[in-house]
C-alpha cells in the first residue's frame, strides 16, 4: 500500500517525493532526494521489476540519473524493453551492500545497506537528439571524457538502441548503518560481534587483446569508483 503527498511536502528545508509508506522500520526511510540522488549517483546497476502475462521479471540493467529521472537503456529488440516501452508499471531498485553486522545472537544478525525503490510508469524516450544527449550522459558518468574520444553512433545504432526513464516522483530511500543492537542480557556473552564492511572497486583496467599497440587507458577510467 502507498500513501502519497504532493512532491515537497514534509519540513520545507528539501524537496521530497511522493510518500512510499514503509511498514518495516520506517525510521530508516527517507524521502528526502538529496539522499535519493546520492544512493543512485554510487552506483550502476539496478534491477528493474514489472509484470508479464507469465508472471513477474525482474531485469538487471546498468543505469544513470539526470535531475529527478533515471535512464537505461538497451537493445530495441529486448523483450524486457518492448515490454516496458508499452508505458507499464515497474519498481527499479538500486542497493549497495556496505557491510556484515556480526551480532552475539543468531537473531540479530543484519547487513548494513543502503537502497532506493522507485515505483512509476516507464516512459521511453523517441527523440533521436535527446536519446544521443543521455546515451553521452550516460558513457560521461563511466568515464569522463569517454564520449569525445570514441566513434558516435550511428542513425541506425540509434534506431536499434531502445532508452526508457522513471521520474523519482514516488521513490525511497532505505538504509541500515552502524554496529549490532543485541538484547541487554547478550551483551555480557563471550562472543566476538561487530562489522565486516564490504565495498565495491574498480579494478586495474585490462587491455583488449586486438588494442593497437601505445594506446593507454583512459585517466578518467582509472578513478571510476561506486558503492
Amino acid at each position: 500500500m502507498r500513501v502519497s503527498d504532493p512532491p515537497g511536502a514534509g519540513d520545507g528545508t528539501s524537496r521530497r517525493t511522493a510518500r512510499t509508506r514503509v511498514r518495516r522500520n520506517p525510521g530508516r526511510a527517507s524521502h528526502a532526494l538529496e539522499d535519493i540522488h546520492a544512493v543512485l549517483d554510487a552506483g550502476l546497476l539496478c534491477h528493474v521489476g514489472y509484470q508479464l502475462d507469465q508472471g513477474p521479471v525482474v531485469t538487471p540493467t546498468a543505469y544513470w540519473r539526470e535531475g529527478n529521472r533515471v535512464y537505461w537503456h538497451g537493445s530495441a529488440a529486448s523483450q524486457m524493453l518492448k515490454h516496458q516501452s508499452m508505458r507499464m508499471p515497474v519498481c527499479l531498485t538500486v542497493s549497495h551492500f556496505d557491510g556484515l553486522v556480526m551480532a552475539r545472537s543468531a537473531f540479530h544478525h543484519s547487513v548494513n545497506y543502503r537502497s532506493v525503490m522507485i515505483f512509476g510508469t516507464s516512459e521511453p524516450v523517441s527523440d533521436a537528439q535527446e536519446k544521443l544527449r543521455q546515451l553521452a550522459l550516460f558513457m560521461e558518468r563511466i568515464a569522463p571524457g569517454r564520449w569525445d574520444q570514441v566513434r558516435q553512433p550511428t542513425t541506425r545504432e540509434l534506431r536499434l538502441t531502445s532508452l526508457m526513464s522513471l521520474p523519482l516522483d514516488e521513490a525511497v530511500l532505505k538504509s541500515r548503518s552502524g554496529p549490532p543492537v543485541d538484547d541487554v542480557a547478550d551483551y555480557e556473552l563471550d562472543v566476538w560481534a561487530g562489522v565486516l564492511p564490504v565495498t565495491t572497486r574498480a579494478g586495474r583496467p585490462v587491455d583488449d587483446p586486438a588494442l593497437a599497440a601505445g594506446v593507454a587507458p583512459p585517466r578518467g577510467l582509472r578513478s571510476l569508483k561506486t558503492n
